[in-house]
């Protein structure tokens, strides 16, 4: 009897879809660091390796892409990209004028050039541009737009900017100054609106906010004008290697735009969409809000966080401190909860199973948050959340612990923290204080004090190419160069590139099917023209997506063309 066995011959996988070769993948998995080589097939990946190996994935039908040697990331997760309000190519640009005159010039040459509108409406001003540090009025902006209604966002849209005729044709007046769409400042001696809104982020970019703008007739807010929006933004998304965008404050009403980009080929990038939820949400709402994401629940299209508002934002003032503002004696910012009232609220939303997304800037206003999060996890008993506190400008360092042991993510955008947005001379850094700038976007604490960071840009408040957030991350300097600001609280390159990877899938419950390149994952990666991990800090900003791979098909790059 003969007792030998045969061995087992080695099986010969079956050919790859697609074979990326030449590359130093950097898979921003500790299981596997590295590789040269990457297989896919059905749109996941089947297997990483070194380049003397790859031939064997190889069939008849495999496409073969030779990265020449470059740096392939998994594709960015953008954990906070405002992709359907976006740029608006209809408005007057107004970012980077710098005074109230270069407002003036470009809307006086864009109003000569359309003079026939109905309405100007421009975008990002800047508050630092209008003389003395105050906010701006329609007085400020009468000369340049005359008789025809004008509205103005900030750059970070959270308040408006009205002429006279905008207030009057808005309805806004002294008997009238809680609009639909934000809350009218008025002057303390004639309680008449000075023309500048607060809380348009909360009221304005509403489902009721945007429906009372469109009956008013403000062109802006018309499907038309937000289908270009969003379809423009799902452009640069793609182009910038952008692969999952979180698109962080919807309506109801708003699903409709996403279906029929992804119905026009528009919708390349996967999305997850959180709703907005504002003070006066009903429980039949919520139940809306649940069937919506029973509806949308596939790999490219996801809907269910909540989004909510505890304040606003420190540059009017209006972010929520412990301590009064610089050069004030009382005056610390409201939340727009009480603070007993927001736990009890976020209590009830964990309870049913939501995630939540909670704008936080201010100090205060995030460790209200933070306790609300406790409070849930004492009402509820402790669950995995990954509630994030979104923004985390201003963070008292005694909180900075609490992020770990609630499990709340920090969802920061580092391109915020530089010094040309915030840094000294800017409002900002000024409405802050010199004292309290250790509290300014602790990046470096948070990590090592066991948070998950979620890194992201804020488009369109900052630049959606992560090249620009990694940058920021990673130097705290201005973009065109010069001396950093809090640089203590810095980041290696290859922790910015987590934060923008796998930190921000695993705040959205993505890190089984994305954010790094492992077997059996979904195969979305970018290959980029530099090595940002080898190169200089100041050569990242301009590095370009090459190719850009999702779900194993080439979307966007020289390879898809």
């Amino acid at each position: 009897m003969n007792n030998r066995t045969t061995p087992t011959p080695t099986p010969t996988p079956a050919p790859a879809d697609l074979l990326l070769t030449g590359a130093r993948v950097h898979t921003v998995d500790p299981a596997l660091p590295e590789a040269e080589a990457m297989a896919v097939r059905d749109g996941r990946i089947v297997w990483l390796g070194a380049a003397a190996d790859a031939a064997a994935w190889t069939g008849p039908g495999t496409r073969v892409l030779d990265a020449g040697g470059r740096l392939v990331l998994p594709g960015f997760v953008d954990a906070h990209n405002h992709v359907r309000l976006g740029s608006d190519d209809a408005c007057v640009q107004l970012a980077g004028a710098r005074t109230l005159d270069e407002i003036h010039a470009r809307v006086r040459a864009w109003h000569a050039a359309h003079p026939d509108a109905p309405w100007i409406e421009a975008e990002a001003f800047d508050y630092s541009a209008i003389p003395g540090g105050r906010m701006p009025t329609a007085a400020d902006l009468d000369p340049a737009t005359g008789t025809t209604p004008a509205l103005v966002l900030s750059y970070d849209v959270h308040t408006a900017w009205l002429n006279t005729a905008a207030l009057r044709a808005l309805g806004a007046d002294r008997d009238h100054t809680d609009l639909p769409f934000g809350r009218a400042v008025t002057d303390p001696a004639t309680g008449e609106p000075t023309g500048f809104v607060k809380d348009f982020a909360v009221k304005g970019l509403s489902r009721d906010g945007h429906r009372a703008l469109r009956s008013l007739g403000v062109p802006w807010a018309s499907p038309d004008r937000q289908y270009g929006r969003l379809a423009r933004s799902l452009d640069d998304a793609i182009r910038f290697g952008i692969t999952t965008v979180v698109e962080p404050q919807n309506s109801l009403d708003d699903l409709a735009l996403f279906a029929r980009a992804r119905a026009e080929g528009r919708l390349r990038s996967r999305i997850v969409a959180a709703l907005f939820h504002p003070r006066g949400t009903t429980d039949a709402d919520l139940d809306a809000f649940e069937r919506a994401a029973a509806e949308h629940a596939d790999d490219r299209f996801r809907v269910g966080p909540l989004k909510l508002y505890i304040d606003d934002v420190v540059e009017p003032r209006t972010a929520a401190l412990l301590e009064p503002y610089a050069g004030c004696a009382h005056h610390r910012g409201e939340t727009f909860y009480p603070p007993e009232e927001f736990a009890e609220l976020l209590a009830r939303l964990d309870a049913r199973g939501f995630q939540c997304f909670v704008h936080a800037t201010g100090d205060r206003g995030i460790r209200t948050v933070l306790d609300a999060v406790a409070h849930a996890r004492v009402a509820n008993g402790p669950r995995d959340a990954r509630h994030q506190v979104v923004h985390v400008e201003c963070l008292d360092p005694a909180d900075t612990p609490r992020f770990a042991e609630l499990g709340v993510v920090a969802c920061m955008q580092p391109r915020h923290a530089a010094p040309d947005i915030a840094g000294p001379g800017q409002d900002w850094a000024e409405n802050i204080g010199p004292d309290r700038w250790h509290k300014a976007w602790p990046l470096r604490d948070l990590r090592d004090a066991g948070a998950v960071l979620a890194l992201s840009s804020d488009w369109n408040v900052a630049e959606m190419d992560p090249m620009v957030g990694i940058h920021a991350a990673v130097t705290r300097r201005p973009l065109a160069g010069g001396e950093p600001w809090t640089a203590g609280q810095t980041l290696t390159v290859a922790e910015a590139v987590e934060g923008y990877t796998m930190g921000s899938a695993y705040a959205n419950f993505l890190e089984h099917e994305r954010g790094s390149l492992t077997v059996g994952k979904l195969a979305d990666f970018v290959v980029l023209s530099r090595d940002i991990l080898r190169v200089a800090p100041e050569e990242i900003p301009g590095t370009v997506a090459e190719w850009v791979v999702v779900g194993g098909e080439v979307v966007a790059g020289t390879a898809a063309q």
